[in-house]
């Protein structure tokens, strides 16, 4: 990681969660970390006592409003110079079937975890290639991002298809960027102890019984990632608690 000391990364859905377990151990790592989220003091009270060679920013972004993104990557563009990795973490799930969800949920889902991971992925290519140093960025998907449940125990809406279009879009870039310094990974975990596992223990509470990953086993995975030598990538990492 010594390479990434003072480098600029931008982590999306940076107030909770692996987001916030990646924010803190990026800061610890050296690297000059912006969050963005919608809510800023979140952010900026639960990393006040993080300790490390790193710098923490937090920025109030909207990632389902593109003018939103863009506003706030010209921020980093203009206050810290570049972006040299890009951490598209925010997701949300609905934990109903699709005839029980909103429309307004379904939509907002796809707007998430779909829309605001192209937006965030296609203002920060345009600043890497600019930059023209090494760069990467890294899509948090989701073992549901490669196959869908069966049986009624539980149910997930459209989370499982938004997933599946993170892994087609990872595989799209990783394609697309050829030949450039950006490297691509897709980072798929199993359950995670995060407000989404709160809310399916809600519908189901045997969830609480099975194995389970901390946000900071996520962290220490994108670590990882980021860590392998630069001719590396790593275009696919599926993580799971052991049973």
């Amino acid at each position: 990681m010594d390479r990434w000391r003072g480098k600029i990364a931008v982590v999306t859905g940076a107030s909770v969660g692996i987001g916030l377990a990646t924010a803190k151990v990026l800061v610890r790592e050296g690297m000059i970390v912006v969050g963005f989220a919608r809510r800023k003091t979140l952010m900026e009270d639960f990393m006040r006592d993080v300790k490390g060679p790193g710098k923490f920013f937090a920025r109030e972004c909207d990632i389902t409003s593109e003018r939103s993104v863009i506003d706030s990557l010209n921020w980093v563009k203009t206050t810290l110079g570049s972006i040299n990795v890009l951490i598209n973490n925010a997701g949300v799930i609905k934990h109903t079937k699709i005839e029980d969800t909103a429309t307004e949920d379904i939509e907002h889902i796809i707007k998430v975890n779909v829309l605001g991971l192209v937006y965030c992925s296609k203002q920060a290519i345009k600043l890497m290639k600019e930059n023209q140093n090494e760069a990467h960025i890294i899509n948090i998907n989701s073992v549901l991002g490669h196959m869908v449940p069966m049986g009624n125990a539980h149910h997930f809406s459209v989370y499982p298809a938004s997933k599946f279009a993170v892994t087609a879009l990872s595989e799209t870039l990783k394609n697309e960027l050829m030949g450039t310094k950006i490297r691509v990974t897709s980072v798929s975990p199993g359950l995670v102890k995060t407000y989404m596992m709160e809310a399916a223990a809600e519908k189901n509470s045997n969830i609480n019984k099975m194995p389970a990953l901390n946000p900071e086993d996520i962290a220490e995975s994108i670590v990882h990632v980021l860590g392998v030598p630069s001719h590396v990538e790593i275009n696919e990492i599926q993580i799971q608690a052991k049973s």
